[in-house]
């Protein structure tokens, strides 16, 4: 419901005076939020609806069914109400069925619609019975009230209309001795109103409603939300023990213990549990707010003759659903982080889990206010979950994924737009460089690894090509091959000249088809030892000096509290996975380079535009380089604010009633299940 442009002392005097012409309850100590709290009963709610309808102001009211299921002094009221509406200047169009005598009184006009649309009374309610009996010509035709009681017996009225014609047998028949066509024709004989002509125009009643501003919108939907939200006990209470439960439960099933032992270093369930908060993440966001706009469906189509902003509403919904996954997460993050022992942590997994629930929040609204039906909603949700699942990162890997979609150097782009695997990402990434034990020496742990893969696999590698090069010669069976080796060649011996520095001679020019021998591919090799041999030498310089930080801090805490403090924070089997240890396929041979597999925790990105590898240590843009946690909740937040867009243009809805406007048979089926009324 909408109160307008009011302020809360001017709402609340509103409100006052409606429930005193209602005569509801003491309305003394009356608060604005009180009203959805208000412990009333049928006819009591559905006359506060009525009378809040008319805080609105308007100048006619169409009214269907007042009365319908009220008790008769609940009528007695709502009427009295809408009679002073019309006493105040507004037009107040009322269907009433059945309506007893002093309702029927109340009215200044009375309208009789027989069957087929046919208007066949128009004039003073207490004389119409006076007019049905003269026209059927009875004994008693000018009384038109009990002479006993004074009563209107309208029901009178409705046995004269609907009198059957009696048959031989002296049964009543089937059909009507007056139809509704023959009462129609007497009623433009005696009754039909003849225009002198064109009616004068009068001035509206001023009106007392305002749009309120956006802003007062916000305020006015949010407390409805939450009235309503903390109104809903079950609801409130299964939201707000669903997180730490499943946290209790996922933590309990994935908490190892070797020999009885717990130790989180050697926790191997560890990285599936991170991959399955995300999903927990995800799906509370998505179910919590799957129904949100669905259920204020009826409420929605009433308010949209106030013209009200769709802005302020769904900024209503996502500030309740943002607080409330704020607080599912942290509730997660805590209990798991007592149950699996996770050290310094709480930070940085609740923002990234946060960030998941509100992208599931905004999921959740866009199939609210798309779909038709609440089965349509459940059943696309595990239609968006699965595909989040398999290309998360933690179930397949990019690289075992369909060739079609797999990229060797990069994430594909099937896995970028999954929020999981950005999520997961940062998550393992974290995890691992910015523990404890680990910070201090990933930088050099990151040097370390990229200098001995430099020379333990790369140009092992290259001087193997070089070697194919020459023995191949200028066969041409083998020239499309060769050529390629070359351009591989090329590329990485440019690549290590400006990273180690060494230069390579003329002998480069000869590195292609045409003029390659044995003197180039000697000068090649004699090149790529001298490399090998830079790395190695600074290589075994990081190590000394991490050796030295190793020591030292080793020699501080104690070397027995420096390994407890590595058991508390460093998790192996989650280094494994970051670092691929289980994998024995070290470098890829592309078509136009060769792709580091070992270590990708440790490995620079490829691109300067945001893409890389999966578990990069940081992305890159141009020359700025981003922590993965930090880059990939922008990436996750850019997501949410897509989705807030599709949802304010209702894209959803859209894409659907574009399907039904194809005409075609399955789709026009589609449509007609899914597509909002």
């Amino acid at each position: 419901m909408c109160f307008g442009d009011y302020n809360e002392d001017q709402l609340k005097n509103t409100v006052q005076k409606v429930l005193q012409d209602l005569d509801l309850y003491d309305i003394k100590d009356l608060q604005v939020g009180d009203l959805m709290n208000k412990k009333v009963s049928g006819g009591q709610r559905k006359r506060l609806n009525i009378g809040l309808e008319l805080m609105r102001e308007p100048v006619v009211l169409f009214i269907d069914e007042p009365t319908s299921g009220l008790s008769s002094f609940d009528s007695e009221k709502v009427m009295i109400l809408l009679r002073n509406q019309s006493l105040s200047g507004k037009l107040v169009f009322a269907i009433i069925h059945q309506p007893s005598s002093d309702i029927i009184k109340m009215f200044d006009r009375l309208w009789i619609l027989d069957k087929g649309g046919y208007m066949i009374y128009d004039g003073d309610p207490v004389e119409a019975l006076v007019y049905f009996k003269t026209e059927t010509s009875q004994a008693n035709a000018a009384e038109s009230e009990c002479p006993n009681c004074g009563n209107v017996e309208t029901d009178n009225i409705l046995h004269i209309i609907e009198v059957k014609v009696i048959d031989n047998s002296g049964y009543p028949g089937k059909e009507r001795q007056i139809s509704p066509k023959e009462w129609y024709e007497k009623y433009k004989k005696k009754m039909m109103p003849v225009l002198g002509g064109k009616p004068s125009k009068s001035v509206i009643p001023p009106s007392n409603f305002r749009v309120p501003k956006k802003i007062d919108q916000i305020r006015t939907f949010i407390r409805r939300n939450v009235t309503r939200k903390f109104a809903d006990r079950q609801y409130m209470t299964i939201n707000l023990i669903e997180a730490p439960l499943l946290a209790f439960i996922l933590g309990y099933i994935s908490k190892f213990s070797q020999n009885g032992v717990y130790s989180f270093a050697n926790n191997k369930n560890y990285p599936i549990f991170l991959f399955m908060a995300v999903i927990v993440a995800l799906f509370i966001g998505l179910t919590v707010s799957a129904e949100e706009i669905f259920r204020d469906r009826k409420i929605l189509e009433r308010e949209k003759f106030l013209d009200l902003s769709r802005l302020s509403y769904l900024i209503s919904k996502i500030n309740f659903l943002f607080t409330l996954s704020a607080i599912q997460s942290l509730s997660f993050v805590l209990i798991a982080s007592l149950i699996l022992e996770i050290r310094g942590m709480i930070w940085q997994q609740w923002i990234i889990l946060f960030s998941t629930a509100c992208f599931g929040n905004m999921l959740g609204l866009n199939i609210s206010a798309g779909m038709r039906t609440a089965v349509s909603i459940y059943i696309l949700i595990p239609l968006i979950l699965v595909p989040m699942l398999l290309l998360g990162g933690a179930m397949i890997k990019f690289d075992d994924l369909h060739k079609s979609i797999s990229k060797k150097i990069y994430v594909p782009l099937a896995g970028d737009i999954m929020v999981t695997r950005w999520a997961y990402e940062a998550l393992c990434v974290e995890q691992f460089k910015g523990n404890r034990f680990e910070k201090p020496f990933f930088a050099y742990d990151m040097e370390i690894s990229q200098y001995d893969w430099y020379a333990s696999f790369l140009i092992p590698d290259l001087k193997v090509e070089v070697d194919y090069c020459l023995s191949e010669g200028k066969n041409p069976d083998y020239k499309t091959k060769t050529e390629t080796d070359f351009k591989k060649l090329n590329y990485h011996i440019n690549y290590l000249s400006s990273i180690s520095g060494i230069m390579p001679w003329k002998w480069i020019r000869n590195l292609n088809y045409q003029s390659f021998n044995e003197s180039a591919a000697m000068d090649s090799k004699a090149f790529l030892d001298s490399v090998r041999s830079s790395f190695r030498l600074k290589g075994r310089l990081i190590t000394y000096k991490r050796d030295t930080l190793y020591k030292q801090i080793a020699n501080r805490m104690g070397e027995d509290q420096f390994m407890i403090m590595r058991d508390k924070n460093y998790n192996e089997n989650l280094a494994n996975v970051v670092l691929n240890r289980l994998s024995i396929d070290k470098i890829y041979d592309a078509d136009d380079k060769l792709i580091q597999k070992a270590d990708p925790i440790y490995m620079a990105p490829g691109s300067k535009l945001g893409r890389a590898h999966f578990f990069a240590p940081y992305k890159q843009i141009g020359n700025l380089k981003i922590e993965t946690m930090i880059f990939n909740m922008i990436v996750v937040w850019f997501m949410i604010l897509g989705l807030f867009v599709t949802l304010y243009y209702n894209v959803l809805k859209r894409f659907i009633a574009f399907l039904e406007s194809l005409k075609l048979p399955i789709l026009r089926k589609f449509g007609r299940e899914l597509l909002q009324v």
